[in-house]
């Protein structure tokens, strides 16, 4: 796939899940969609702990890590079709 269509399947699958509550979404899909999104748009997780780090924080994080191996672009096209499969629901 061309990157700007990439980019823009992206950029549409985000305006799809913005409309989405939290509370259609199963918290494994909502948590593997948030790794996605990070790891294409900032790269790998480097993970550090601050005094604010919550329980919540710690499942956002072994989510990004767990899907740290996918380059941006994978990531981009995962997110595209787990919106595409919720879409079709």
């Amino acid at each position: 796939m061309i990157a700007k269509e990439l980019d823009t399947q992206f950029q549409e699958a985000l305006t799809i899940a913005s409309r989405m509550t939290q509370g259609s979404l199963p918290q494994d899909v909502q948590l593997r969609l948030y790794a996605l999104y990070k790891q294409a748009t900032f790269g790998s997780l480097e993970p550090r702990k601050t005094p604010t780090y919550h329980l919540r924080d710690a499942f956002k994080t072994n989510a990004w890590m767990q899907i740290s191996h996918l380059t941006a672009d994978e990531a981009k096209e995962q997110y595209i079709e787990i919106i595409n499969s919720l879409l079709k629901k």
